[in-house]
This record gives C-alpha cells, structure tokens and sequence, in this order.
C-alpha cells in the first residue's frame, strides 16, 4: 500500500512470541493511520472491565502514512492505550526520529500485549524482530538506557522508560531521542507494567507514495508556506526563535497565564521565564525533528550556579507553566532542571508540576501536614525525584491530583485542577472560552491538543473570516461562550486528522496553515485513497475518528458528567487581568459542541450519526450494553 508498510508487529510478551499482521486496506482506508488507526484496535481489544496497568490492556505505538515520507513535519508518532491515570482513552504523542524509523524498520504499527515475567527490551532491526531482556537496564535512568542500547544496536532510534515507568507512576512519560516525551496519560506505566523496559528499532526499508510529482510539489509548497509566505514568515518569527516559550508573554497579555495552581492568569514575574528571558539565559542551539522547516525545538544550557552544567532540550511553554508560574517561582536555571529531571527519571513535566503545585496550595490551605512553599526550589526538585522512585509524599503524588484530593476530602477536590484525572495543560477557560470548551470536552481529559482554537488565542483574523465567514467576529471574541461549540467541534475533528496523517499542530494548529482542501491533497497523493480527494470525505474522516474515542469513553461510563472543569473555572471569578471576573458558563458551549458533533445531550455518540460514518457496528455495540438508544 502507497504511505503504507502494510505490517503490524504483534508482541505478546505473556506468551514470549511475535508475527506480523498484515494491515488490511479496509482499515486503513477507514481510519487512515495514528490515533485512528490506534482507537480501532482498542475498540475491538478492550471493553469497560479492561484494567489499564494488566496484560490484556493493548499498548500500541503507531505511524500515519505521511511519517517518514519526506513532507515537512512527519518526524512524530503517537502511543495509545487505555490510560492508568483516567482509566479512559489514552494518547500520547511525540516528536523526533523514532516514528519515520519505526516504518523504515518494516512497520505501522506495533501492537503489544500481554506482561513479561522479566524485564525486556524489544529490538527491531529491518524486519527482524527480538525480545532481547533488559535485566541489565532495569532501575537504569532514560540516558543511560539509551546509550547502551544504542551500544548494542548502534545507529537505533530509542523509546524507553525511566524509573518512574518501572514505579507505576500514574503519569510516567516513554522517552525518545532522550529529551522527547511521549508524556501525557501515563503510557510510560503501562509499558512498566508489562516490563518492557524500552524498544529499538533501525532499518533501510522506503516509504512509496501513490503520485510521486505531485507529492514532490506538495512538498516543495508546503516549504514554502512554512518558511516564506506570511504565516511562514511568523512561524519563523515566533516558533523558528523562541519555540512555545514564547506564549508566556503572549497568555499574560490576555490574562490567561496559569499561576499559583490555576488561581489566577497573571504572573508579576512573567518576564523572567518567558521567550526573552529563555533567548537570553538558556538556549543555545536550534534543534528540528525530522525533516521539519519550522523548527521549532532547542538545546537549553545552564552555565553556573546551583543547577550549572545541566544540557538538555527544552523546556516548553507547559514546563514554564508547570515548574514556574503555577508553582510561583520566577528561577528559569530550576524549571530548566525540573525539565532535565523529568525526562531523566521519565515524567510528564505537566502532571509532575502541577502535582507540586497542586500539593503547595494544599500546604498553604493546612489540607496536608507537609510544609511545601511557593517557589520552594529545593522542594520542588526534591519531590520530582520523590514522585519517580515513590518516596514518601512523593508516592501520593504519583497517583496524580485526582486520586489525591479523593483521599483528602471536599475542600482538597476544589483545589484539584483535572478533567478526567488528567492534570489541565496551561490554559484557563475564564480567559479564554473555547479553550474552556476543549478542556471539558477532550477525550483524554485536561488537554489543550485535541481542540485548542488559536483563531481567537492568538487573533488569526483572516483565517477566521475564510473558515467561518458569517461569523468570524464572534467566533474571535475570546470571552463569548457563543459558537464556541461550533469552533471546538471543528477543530478537534481537524486535529483528529492531523494525529492520523501524522502531522505536526505547528503548522496546522499554530499558524494555522493547512486545513481541510490541503489534507485532502495530501492524503490523495500519499495513499491513493481516491474518496479522500474531496474535502468534505476527509472532514468525515475527522468526524468518525472523534466518535470513535468518543465510544470507547462512553463504554467505560464517561457523559455530560464527566465534561466538565475544576471548580476553581466554574466558580471562582478570575481575581485580575483583562479576564477579571469571569467565570465559564459551559453548559451552553456544552449543548452546541455535542449537537455538531453528533451526540446526544448527555455527551455519548449518536446512534444515527455513528451509522451516518459508517460505524454501524459501533453504535449496535453500544446500543446492546443499554449504553445507547437506536431511537437517537
């Protein structure tokens, strides 16, 4: 198949035993790669009883039919799975080498099951496979298993994890390329669980793709609009020399800058962690995952002081947040740090942060007996290591905020800021409605990747007018619930294409370069898959990914109940800023979000629109658990 391998590796470490699977076109044409691909195959192998951290639970690391093709952004992959940390549909993504090699060394896809009854590592050498064991790497750091295994299989892409993945850590990270994390969600723990300690894979294998002059064309444009035209030219301007961290300046201008444990959207000391300050005090070199134009990472140095010596890539703007506002600390050399422990000891920097900070406002309110200050450094670190290993109060954090604040009672529950479980990303709903919306709504809980709409964020004036032409001005008005159910469904079916194909938010999220008549383009020229030459087919597409996620949540009891925001966004008027007093009055967003996107009021998949994208047997499914009526 054109964009295609063809294979999936099966591993079922219970049994010892690999094979291959053949990808059948069907699905493939169905679900086209990535997250979709992915939720197929957790629809089929799971049910509501599947425990995430047991061996039937599926772990699958997955490629789209664009990565390692050579078009611009393709360096990414995404790990899914059912997540210890909700307990729903889990996804994680990442950026780097590792993905484009998986395919070169001969596969789509690799679907694992099963738990080893001693620790391994699963080697992937052009087509042959091996489960070699990983006792001598068992407790070893992120770095260090890297570099022996790549002493071993030398010219290796590495995914790994730390001891915090060995720990069970509900929000353990799978590391590749060292310093990039496949964070979110906790797909390091189910990879503990089944003690797969890492994967290698290194090939030679080529990618065909269906209409190669056109491709080459598409590639060659695609440059151009990521590097010289007018959002090229930004994305330069803002991701090509700072990366995210710039957003630090750009969320405390709209008030939405998340500090003191989501309390309020502005930080008096913003400047001494945002883009500026991280130009001038720690990045030193410009880094790029495969094949990228935009280029948006870096190599962050710490040259003196307490933390001096440290060389690591980032942080990101959600690590800034995380180990700084959030935590109120104004010292970049310690969030920098916090960031190279995290990748280190395999953490996610969002939920590891905001645990912390979550545990500093419990300390200030007297909910807990430890003393944990504001901007307490010392602290900080110390419970970074704590939270890894599972060492005193670190072994409560490590089971995240939710499961925190259960134990706690009442008043912990109103300080707990999660959707789902998952730790929010760095962004308030009180400044900035729609991302209120995604918050609530997001399949993986917390999260700003699945739905976030920087039309209104960031004032992408005219793409709102071509996309939205009657109503681009309230559509860009940042503090109106109205339409905001309308953009949120939009975008989470665009993005649920770009985590297929798959690629990068930068360029279709941030600037919002490619959209629905690129994809089609795109996946046309790439597949061959000729239902997808016209736009609408690929919105579609979109539609029957999110309905999809949608479905697996739903058959493990998540509704309306479930899409909602901490209390602190529904209740607490924001205390200052150009967002003071406001609130998220997110029932009416609610309302429009599930009626565009085709589910009942109560958040699950309707049973017509399910058979309307050709996932009849999705709906009978549901329809036969009494989860759903055929009436809908």
């Amino acid at each position: 198949m054109y964009g295609y391998t063809g294979k999936i590796l099966v591993a079922d470490l219970s049994k010892e035993k690999t094979s291959v699977k053949e990808l059948e076109r069907s699905r493939a044409k169905k679900y086209l790669g990535g997250v979709g691909l992915a939720a197929s195959f957790i629809w089929e192998l799971t049910d509501a009883k599947t425990d995430p951290l047991q061996p039937e639970n599926p772990l699958i690391f997955v490629t789209g039919p664009v990565n390692g093709t050579g078009f611009p952004p393709t360096g990414r992959f995404a790990v899914c799975s059912l997540s210890p940390l909700t307990g729903i549909w889990g996804e994680s993504h990442s950026g780097g080498f590792f993905g484009p090699m998986m395919k070169y060394a001969g596969f789509d896809m690799l679907l694992i099951t099963g738990r080893s009854k001693e620790a391994v590592y699963l080697a992937i050498d052009d087509g042959n496979v091996e489960l070699r064991s990983a006792k001598h790497l068992w407790g070893k750091d992120v770095l260090e298993t890297t570099d022996r295994i790549k002493e071993e299989m030398p010219g290796a892409e590495v995914a790994c994890i730390g001891p915090a993945g060995e720990n069970l850590v509900k929000f353990a990270s799978i590391q590749v390329c060292k310093y990039r994390a496949a964070g979110r969600t906790g797909m390091g723990a189910v990879m503990g669980a089944k003690h797969l300690k890492a994967i290698a894979v290194r090939g030679e294998n080529e990618i065909k793709v269906y209409d190669v002059d056109k491709f080459v064309a598409l590639v060659e444009e695609a440059r151009q609009r990521y590097t010289k035209e007018r959002w090229g030219i930004a994305a330069q301007e803002s991701l090509g020399k700072y990366g995210t961290t710039s957003l630090v300046e750009a969320e405390q201008e709209i008030g939405r800058l998340p500090t003191k444990n989501h309390s309020t959207g502005i930080f008096k000391d913003f400047d001494k962690i945002g883009g500026e300050a991280v130009r001038k005090y720690v990045r030193k070199k410009r880094k790029a995952c495969m094949g990228c134009a935009i280029q948006c990472k870096y190599v962050a140095v710490i040259d003196a002081g307490e933390f001096g010596g440290t060389i690591t890539e980032g942080p990101e703007y959600e690590t800034l947040v995380a180990f700084g506002s959030d935590e109120l600390n104004s010292r970049l050399d310690a969030i920098v740090y916090a960031n190279y422990l995290c990748n280190k000891l395999g953490l996610d920097t969002i939920s590891t942060g905001k645990s912390i900070a979550f545990a500093m406002e419990l300390s200030e309110k007297g909910l807990i007996n430890q003393s944990i200050k504001w901007g307490d450094v010392e602290t900080m670190v110390k419970l970074v290591e704590d939270i890894a290993y599972r060492r005193g109060f670190g072994n409560e954090l490590a089971e995240g905020v939710r499961n925190l604040a259960a134990k706690l009672g009442a008043e912990a529950e109103k300080l707990a800021v999660h959707v789902k479980g998952l730790e929010m990303s760095g962004q308030d709903g009180r400044a900035h409605k729609s991302i209120g919306l995604t918050h609530a709504i997001s399949v993986r809980g917390a999260d700003h990747l699945r739905s976030i709409s920087c039309l209104d964020e960031l004032g992408y004036v005219d793409i709102a007018k071509e996309r939205y032409p009657e109503d681009a001005k309230i559509i860009l008005d940042l503090r109106s619930e109205k339409l905001k159910g309308i953009l949120v469904e939009d975008m989470e079916t665009n993005y649920a294409i770009v985590d297929s194909l798959i690629i990068c938010k930068y360029g279709t999220m941030w600037p919002p370069i490619f959209y629905y008549s690129d994809y089609a383009r795109l996946i046309y020229y790439t597949t061959g898959f000729k239902d997808y030459q016209k736009p609408e087919n690929v919105r579609k597409l979109g539609e029957r990914i999110c309905l999809l996620r949608r479905a697996i949540n739903a058959r493990r009891g998540i509704t309306r109940k479930d899409d909602t925001l901490p209390y602190k966004q529904l209740h607490e008027p924001m205390p200052d800023g150009p967002a003071k007093g406001e609130v998220v009055h997110l029932d009416v967003m609610l309302d429009e979000f599930y009626d565009a996107r085709g589910c009942t009021r109560d958040g699950k998949p309707k049973y017509s629109k399910l058979k309307e994208l050709g996932m009849k047997q999705v709906g009978d499914a549901l329809a036969k658990e009494g989860i759903i009526s055929k009436e809908h």
